[in-house]
C-alpha cells in the first residue's frame, strides 16, 4: 500500500507544483487568428485549479459566496486590480454576498492559457483574502 498512498502523494505534489506554476506565470495578449484550447488542453488546464466549471469549451466560471455585501465588493476591487495587471478581464456579476466570475479570451473565441493563470491568480488572491 506504500506505493499507492507515494502515488497520491506524487499526484497531489503534481497538481501543487502545476498550480504554482499557473501562478509563476503572467498573462500575455492574444490576437486574433489563434485558435483557442482544445477538449483535452482544457480538461489539463482544469486539474491545476479547483471549483472551476468548464462551460462548453468557451469559457470557465466559478462562483464565490463571502460573507457579505462589502466583503464581496473588497474582493470585486482586488480582482480589478489583478485583471488589470495582467491585462486580462473577467466578466463579475455580483449578487448580494454571491460572486459569479467567468473567463474567457475574447481574441480567440474560446480558452487560451490566459484564462487558468488568471483563475489561479483569483483563486489565490481569494486565500489570502479571507
Amino acid at each position: 500500500m506504500v506505493c499507492g498512498r507515494r502515488s497520491v502523494l506524487f499526484a497531489s505534489s503534481q497538481n501543487h507544483l502545476q498550480k504554482m506554476n499557473l501562478l509563476s506565470k503572467k498573462c500575455v495578449p492574444c490576437e486574433g487568428g489563434v485558435q483557442p484550447l482544445g477538449a483535452d488542453e482544457i480538461a489539463k488546464y482544469l486539474s491545476e485549479i479547483h471549483g472551476w466549471k468548464n462551460i462548453e469549451n468557451k469559457k470557465i466560471r466559478k462562483e464565490f459566496v463571502l460573507p457579505n455585501f462589502l466583503k464581496t465588493i473588497a474582493f470585486v476591487d482586488k480582482i480589478a486590480l489583478l485583471a488589470e495587471n495582467e491585462g486580462h478581464h473577467p466578466d463579475m456579476i455580483i449578487s448580494y454576498n454571491n460572486l459569479a466570475i467567468e473567463i474567457f479570451t475574447h481574441a480567440v473565441g474560446g480558452l487560451s492559457e490566459n484564462d487558468f493563470i488568471l483563475a489561479a491568480k483569483i483563486d489565490e488572491l481569494l486565500s489570502s483574502f479571507l
